[in-house]
């Protein structure tokens, strides 16, 4: 009991200290530091919610194998905690929010602490959470995973937060997967940004979480107020505060004990047994039982998570708590932004025993001895291994991967996808054992399905597919079992993005690297957009594959259409976009793909592309449903280091060109077929196939830095290609999507450009007559070839003219 006891004041006392460094690491950045031109802000009542349960957790609870997704808005509370580990640098917390300073919040990329999931995003963090623990199963099913014990995925997770759509969605996946070893802490503080949250939510997380079949622990009530219900007239006092509503709780909170005394004598005292148990408190103490709730009773925390412990359901704790518990703030409704002033930051520097000048100092103001809560943390499991974040060697990719014998055949990039899969997956390689793919119900019409029926779904259990043992013909053999490679989820593209995250993090999360795929229909992007981006923030590694995209998709309208997704490709960093025409070019840039995923690497860009590609990251395909004749060529080596560049000349210059024609993906047809028919009336019409819009872009912006820092020779693979044009050509550009992905070609070297795409929503209909429609057959190119043509005899008249 006396162990029990000294463990419960030295975390305590960690608490005070993390709450104090938190709410000072704030007021530095916003009140001592030079201002900047911009609010810094940092939440310290938001902080302050949490910090009695993320002390439980960090100091005691959690173990080296465990991983936490950390409430956005309690990120300096996560720094205090690294800080006082010694994985946090005092100058970092010095810069919080300042250039190269501790994140905003916790940034797996960009902060030195041990971040293991980037937050930020409100939600989604919650629900990689969990999506890392079902990878984790996967891991461990495949049999990569029997040296290491299992570890839990935590969330703390604000309770506005559970207002995001995407939560949910991940709820019902997890229960389809049988979710396991997950657990969600919700800081139930009844506050959100601008307001007090609806009455009886807490009930509605309890039904929606236990028909789910997670487990449910409310924590409600603290010790202090426990005990104070055993008294005579307590039971009075526990239903007076569980009828409060959320409004006059947190009021009364701000206000202090005065308000609670009288508050509470209005409304249920009996000059009896009540009265005296709230007499029997002075001011402080009052307010102090009424502030007791089970978010800030370590004991309360520390039974609940130790319970939780020997089981692996997934559980969520539903916490009360106090938004700015132990601050002047607490209990505001203004308070999420609120900052304190520095006369309050000076009251609360005193009431915690800090020393002027001395605000930075580990254990400044404690009670206990330093050497023995320094002991204390060093000692705490989860620390006590030191950095947890694993690595994992690069899967062997073959040097090339088979393409299918299609030369002269009419096949789509999404036929030559599932193809090119499905002979990876005859091979018994560690190559093919390490690749994972997963989809939102659209398995089949992606082109998974070969790959499906060689490689299996994967499922904990094994479940055999009824149809085949019923002897019903079919195409697809949908067997799941532990060694299955294929992860179905439902119709929701937000988690696959996540999913995709889960997966592409493995190498740093489980210490497996795995190759997943993700496919997509193009246009449901958009959807899940900021999910991808959230990925890619992270620096998870993954290929997505879009498939069918552009109008070409012609019969299935404009809700099916994708438009702007090559602009997405172009502008989402960490993402390498490509759109191949041709089925060989893919097979390319599939291999080069699973290379890219796997790099993490330091050093100066290629000057040949001035792109960084050591770095790697992940890869976006957007492929189409539209068959086109395949090429009769070889693939040499010159030709593949081309298309991953960006761009090859499928009929280069020549001094006599006066127009250009480039297209990037399955409106290849039309352009080649135009420039045979611009070939009546002009001589050596170029045509330039553009695989990836993206890598000429970032390699031209490189270059142009490198320029500009002194190095007057940089130049990119699109400059030194372009660079081949006479000043005066004309360039048409072309392109099943938004004319932005090509119209800037004619910045590199000053030539005159007609961008041709599609701006609108689409339409029902043939894809010859969309493409009528919209400006992008053969004709309209023709026509564009011309106008940009005709640019250059203007310009060569008024040069004779003056």
């Amino acid at each position: 009991m006396a162990a029990h006891d000294d463990r419960l004041a030295v975390l305590a006392e960690l608490e005070r200290r993390v709450l104090w460094l938190a709410s000072w690491t704030i007021h530095q950045a916003n009140h001592v530091r030079e201002p900047g031109e911009v609010k810094v802000g940092g939440h310290q009542a938001s902080s302050a919610s949490l910090a009695t349960i993320m002390t439980a957790l960090y100091f005691d609870v959690l173990r080296p194998q465990d991983r936490v997704a950390v409430k956005p808005h309690a990120s300096p509370i996560f720094h205090a905690i690294q800080y006082l580990a010694g994985n946090q640098s005092l100058e970092k917390l010095q810069n919080f929010r300042g250039f190269k300073g501790a994140q905003s919040y916790p940034s797996r990329t960009k902060d030195t602490d041990d971040v293991d999931f980037s937050t930020g995003s409100v939600g989604l963090g919650v629900a990689q959470t969990l999506f890392s623990s079902l990878v984790q199963d996967y891991v461990r099913a495949h049999g990569w995973m029997k040296d290491r014990p299992e570890g839990r995925i935590v969330a703390l997770v604000g309770d506005a937060e559970m207002d995001e759509g995407n939560i949910y969605e991940a709820l019902i996946e997890g229960w389809k997967h049988g979710l396991r070893n997950c657990w969600w802490v919700v800081d139930y503080n009844r506050q959100s940004l601008d307001a007090v949250i609806r009455e009886g939510l807490w009930q509605k997380f309890e039904q929606m979480f236990a028909n789910f079949g997670w487990d449910v622990v409310i924590l409600k009530h603290g010790n202090l107020q426990q005990q104070a219900f055993a008294e005579p007239g307590g039971e009075v006092l526990r239903n007076w505060i569980d009828r409060c509503p959320n409004q006059l709780y947190s009021a009364l909170t701000f206000q202090g004990g005065a308000a609670w005394r009288k508050k509470l004598l209005d409304e249920v005292g009996d000059q009896g047994p009540v009265s005296a148990l709230i007499e029997r408190r002075s001011d402080a103490e009052l307010a102090a039982l009424m502030n007791n709730l089970g978010g800030h009773d370590m004991p309360s925390l520390l039974d609940a998570f130790e319970k939780a412990s020997s089981h692996d359901r997934p559980t969520c704790f539903i916490c009360y708590t106090i938004k700015g518990f132990s601050l002047p703030l607490a209990g505001h409704k203004d308070n999420h932004a609120g900052l304190m002033t520095p006369a309050q930051l000076a009251t609360f520097q005193q009431s915690a025993g800090v020393r002027f000048g001395h605000e930075w100092d580990k254990w400044e103001g404690a009670t206990l001895d330093a050497a023995k809560l320094e002991s204390f943390v060093r000692a705490a499991p989860f620390f006590a291994k030191g950095r947890r974040r694993h690595s994992a060697p690069n899967v062997p990719v073959p040097d090339k991967l088979a393409i299918p014998a299609n030369a002269g055949k009419v096949v789509s990039t999404q036929m030559g996808f599932g193809q090119i899969l499905n002979e990876i997956a005859r091979e018994d390689s560690e190559f093919a054992s390490h690749i994972v793919t997963t989809s939102p119900d659209v398995t089949v019409s992606t082109n998974l399905g070969p790959w499906v029926n060689r490689r299996g779904l994967f499922a904990r259990a094994a479940l055999a597919d009824t149809f085949k043992a019923e002897r019903i013909p079919s195409t697809y053999n949908w067997e799941f079992g532990p060694v299955g490679q294929h992860l179905e989820l439902g119709i929701a593209e937000s988690n696959l993005m996540i999913m995709l995250s889960a997966l592409g993090l493995s190498h740093f999360i489980n210490g497996v690297r795995l190759l997943p795929i993700g496919t997509v229909y193009d246009p449901f992007i958009y959807r899940s957009a900021d999910q991808l981006n959230y990925a890619c923030y992270q620096d998870a590694r993954f290929m997505l594959v879009a498939t069918p995209s552009g109008i070409a998709l012609a019969p299935e309208g404009g809700a099916h259409q994708s438009i702007g997704t090559p602009l997405i490709g172009m502008a989402q960093d960490g993402l390498c976009a490509f759109e191949p025409a041709f089925i060989d070019e893919l097979a390319v840039i599939m291999r080069f793909g699973f290379d890219y995923m796997q790099r993490n690497g330091d050093g100066d860009p290629d000057e040949r592309t001035w792109l960084r590609d050591q770095t790697g990251g992940s890869v976006y395909l957007r492929l189409s449903t539209r068959p086109l004749e395949q090429p009769v060529r070889e693939m040499t080596d010159e030709l593949a280091n081309d298309i991953i560049r960006g761009a090859y000349w499928v009929r280069p210059p020549t001094p006599n060109t006066s127009v250009m024609i480039a297209y990037q993906g399955v409106v290849a047809p039309e352009a080649i077929a135009a420039a045979g028919l611009l070939a009546e009336d002009r001589r050596d019409v170029a045509i330039l196939a553009v695989t990836s819009a993206d890598r000429l872009n970032a390699g031209a912006q490189a270059a142009e830095r490198a320029r500009q820092r002194g190095n007057a020779g940089a130049a990119s693979h699109i400059e030194r290609m372009l660079s081949k044009l006479d000043r005066n050509c004309g360039i048409v550009t072309v392109i099943d999507g938004h004319p932005l992905t090509l119209s800037w070609l004619g910045s590199v070297q000053g030539h005159r450009v007609k961008a041709l795409g599609v701006e609108h929503f689409g339409q029902t209909g043939t894809i010859s007559d969309l493409y009528h429609h919209y400006g992008i057959d053969t004709n309209a190119i023709v026509h564009a070839a011309q106008a940009a043509s005709n640019g250059r005899t203007v310009r060569y008249l008024r040069a004779l003219a003056t």
